[in-house]
């Protein structure tokens, strides 16, 4: 019975790699996918932990590039942050580590999919839903959430099977990708309490402001200071330079798909910058229609991938909306990064809206005259003039 495993390396999933080895005699084929995040010497860790824990292979899938195109650029495009906070960090991530398992089970030929989601989170949902869309044929098994089994359960089973990894809970729990990383802890349990700054992996290094120029093509990142590179790389530089100024920091408060308010603390420097940047751009490059309705789709862009609909046809659409409204979002943006915040302090683009040819805000215009002003606000104000009327209330 084959059985590919979304592996981590944790404590949930090495309990599975062991109890559906050994309990269940399924041949345990273990899967991590790498959305950034991960060393070389980490990923080599994890295969040496799921051969020991009795895998029969392992498999590392380098989705960096795919995490990008498929799903980040979108969320650039879109200026997507949750609740108007949460750049959905880690959250996107799953997205893609689940279609990337489930084609890896299909490629082998796997009739069973497992993950160590519990039944308390929004992970299960993600990966439930890809796998059954995508494979509705693949039986899904999850040990974890079917026996409610708590954290010492495990231990104590993984140590009876002589398996006794150093698995003290952490007072933090960290989970780092391309676009951001997520801190929970005791303080985002509660609703009054902060994270302490060293429960963030990044600490203040630099303390001297510095003004950095990121250029755009399109809507992607394409240069830092002049130096050209692949927007993947770019973030990966300006998440290096902008953490050491302990940027990016913030804890969101959100709705959980089933339904339940969750807190979670994040550090996400690059991408808070550049949605922040990009979003800038767009104001000075795009009209005022298309950045609303840019808003509004960006918003259900993000919500339907956080509750895990990324499959769903209308996402595509989407996507070829946000696509087509960057052609004209091109240009640079000068950002000032300073200790635990960033400032951003203008643009410069070919496609600049603001042409003083026409008439500068508040100043004297050079487009039309008096006379064409006060009839425009006339008939426009017309509207307003006859409902005044008819109604007589100024409540």
């Amino acid at each position: 019975m084959k059985l590919v495993l979304a592996y981590s390396g944790g404590l949930d999933t090495s309990y599975c790699a062991k109890y559906l080895s050994k309990e269940k005699g399924y041949e345990v084929h273990a899967v991590s996918v790498n959305t950034g995040g991960f060393s070389k010497e980490e990923i080599e860790n994890i295969e040496q932990k799921a051969l020991q824990l009795g895998a029969t292979s392992y498999t590392s899938i380098d989705a960096v590039q795919t995490f990008y195109d498929k799903v980040v650029k979108y969320l650039i495009f879109g200026n997507v942050l949750k609740n108007n906070t949460y750049p959905l960090s880690v959250s996107a991530e799953r997205i893609v580590q689940a279609i990337e398992i489930v084609n890896h089970a299909k490629k082998i030929g796997a009739k069973y999919i497992a993950h160590g989601s519990t039944g308390a989170g929004n992970d299960q949902v993600r990966f439930d839903m890809i796998f059954q869309t995508i494979a509705p044929e693949i039986e899904i098994i999850t040990p974890i959430r079917d026996n409610r089994l708590a954290r010492e359960d495990e231990i104590d089973y993984l140590q009876e099977n002589g398996v006794d990894y150093p698995w003290e809970k952490a007072k933090y729990s960290i989970n780092k990708g391309l676009w951001g990383t997520s801190v929970g802890g005791d303080e985002t349990l509660t609703s009054d309490k902060a994270l302490p700054d060293a429960a963030y992996p990044s600490q203040l290094q630099e303390k001297n402001p510095v003004e950095v120029k990121l250029t755009f093509e399109k809507g992607e990142l394409i240069a830092i200071d002049g130096q050209a590179d692949s927007p993947v790389n770019n973030i990966i530089k300006l998440d290096a330079m902008a953490s050491k100024y302990a940027i990016g920091r913030d804890i969101h408060v959100g709705d959980t798909i089933i339904g339940i308010k969750g807190r979670v603390g994040f550090e996400a420097p690059a991408s808070l910058i550049i949605i922040k940047a990009h979003h800038l751009l767009e104001k000075h490059t795009l009209s005022k229609w298309q950045q609303y309705q840019k808003e509004q789709q960006g918003n259900f862009y993000g919500m339907l991938l956080h509750e895990g609909n990324y499959l769903d046809e209308v996402m595509r659409n989407i996507e070829a909306f946000l696509t087509d409204a960057q052609k004209h979002v091109s240009g640079d943006v000068f950002v000032s990064l300073y200790p635990f915040q960033f400032r951003l302090n203008g643009i410069s683009s070919k496609h600049d809206l603001m042409n003083a040819s026409f008439g500068s805000y508040g100043e004297m215009n050079k487009g039309w005259t008096a006379q064409d002003a006060k009839g425009f606000i006339k008939i426009l104000s017309n509207a307003g003039k006859i409902a005044n009327h008819v109604n007589q209330n100024h409540d």
